[in-house]
């Protein structure tokens, strides 16, 4: 029976070094009633984005050089995994290489019949192959060490719609499926990020999804707990990136994580969270690192362990402010086609502010179409928008919270909510 769900990210195997440093993550924890999940290597997941973006942008021209183009974008995602197999198996590689070939194979045969110009629907079908190439390596290492394991193709067991780049999983369908999975007395090894819809299209459930993925699993397969493997100690109040003296927490409560998840903290995946509230399945934050340290665990109880605020930083944000023409109030209606208008162009609203006469919205342009809709909000509204700008929320703020904003910077925007504290800064 499958009880613990550990899923490895994209740095923890960036090269053969770090999948072997899988291998001893298992020793360390025991591999029986373990499903793994892991993300396409190091940074494949924006070398595949570049696959793509060369695609269409020779498709939609229609470049009679796709074929020359695609090769050329590939080379080095086939030069950075054919490294790995190397380091890894020697001599021994022949197996391994053959089934990452077909997969290689088979995105040449989708770009080669492909008649979409849909770009989020060519994303999916193509990016998702950086996981289906690091579970190939990682199921094989394992074995040729001795770790008898089953790769999972996950496309088969967790069904979502059609909303390509970020689908909603169909549960009913997805937890039916997953039964014939949750008895396997094996090692499962399986990808993160990626679905499949109705056509059996893939899909993906948005960027950094293989958290996601792995409450899924979780919750289909009524499991114990999930373990996150990462290169921190565990969920910090801040990014040590951009916070000196981050602390880290021994215990959040799945209420505090979803709230620091929905403002950003890049540490867990929004969607991660609910699911495992919903059966009362512990997360586990770990170090692969040090195997001794017991992490981060989230789970019912306390808000935070110590209790000190937390900082997330969004950056790249666009700060927009929209008036009506005449000057007449910012009524019902008029907010209501705005966010219809988000929606349509899948902008997310971090911060809302506004007033009689004026609204103004903080938003994540993750799928660059602020210009598509600035374009069509211009001549409806008065309109002025400010891009590049960064998003701090200081959740349980207290009167040092200004203090631990970087120098220079400049507030343009500031919002007090109970116990968290945004700003706008530019």
């Amino acid at each position: 029976m499958i009880k613990r769900l550990f899923k490895f990210g994209g740095a923890s195997v960036k090269d053969a070094e770090g999948v072997r440093n899988v291998l001893r993550v298992l020793q360390h924890q025991g591999a029986q009633d373990v499903c793994m999940v892991v993300s396409a290597m190091g940074k494949t997941t924006n070398a595949m984005e570049e696959v793509v973006s060369s695609y269409y942008k020779a498709k939609k021209s229609n470049s009679d050089q796709i074929i020359s183009i695609v090769n050329e974008a590939l080379a080095p995602v086939k030069a950075y995994h054919a490294q790995i197999i190397d380091d890894l198996f020697g001599t021994s590689a022949d197996e391994v290489k053959a089934s990452v070939d077909i997969l290689f194979e088979e995105m040449f045969g989708f770009l080669a019949w492909n008649k979409s110009l849909n770009h989020s629907f060519i994303y999916d079908q193509i990016v998702g192959y950086g996981e289906l190439l690091s579970t190939i390596i990682v199921s094989g290492y394992l074995a040729h060490q001795g770790v008898a394991n089953r790769f999972v193709d996950i496309r088969q067991y967790i069904k979502t719609d059609s909303s390509y780049r970020d689908a909603s999983v169909q549960w009913e369908e997805t937890n039916e499926r997953l039964k014939a999975l949750s008895s396997s007395k094996e090692l499962l090894v399986t990808q993160g990020f990626l679905g499949s819809d109705s056509n059996n299209f893939t899909t993906t459930l948005g960027r950094e999804g293989s958290d996601y993925t792995a409450a899924i699993l979780a919750y289909g397969f009524d499991a114990e707990s999930v373990s996150i493997w990462k290169d921190v100690p565990g969920v910090l109040n801040a990014d040590p990136r951009a916070f000196e003296d981050a602390i880290q927490l021994h215990q959040v409560s799945y209420t505090e994580a979803i709230e620091l998840a929905f403002y950003g903290a890049s540490v867990i995946h929004p969607k991660t969270l609910q699911p495992l509230q919903r059966k009362g399945i512990p997360l586990y934050v770990r170090s692969f690192l040090d195997l001794e340290n017991e992490g981060t665990c989230v789970t019912a109880g306390s808000p935070l362990v110590p209790e000190v605020p937390c900082y997330i930083v969004k950056k790249n944000q666009v700060l927009l402010e929209l008036a009506t023409q005449d000057f007449s109030f910012m009524a019902e209606h008029h907010l209501s086609s705005v966010f219809e208008l988000f929606s349509k162009y899948r902008l997310k609203v971090d911060l809302i502010q506004n007033s009689a006469i004026s609204f103004r919205v903080c938003l994540d342009n993750r799928f660059d179409q602020f210009d598509a809709l600035a374009e069509e909000l211009e001549g409806q509204y008065a309109m002025k928008f400010q891009k590049g700008v960064s998003l701090y929320t200081i959740r349980h703020f207290d009167q040092k919270a200004y203090e631990a904003l970087p120098k220079g910077s400049q507030i343009v925007l500031e919002q007090r909510t109970g116990e968290t504290l945004q700003l706008v800064v530019s």
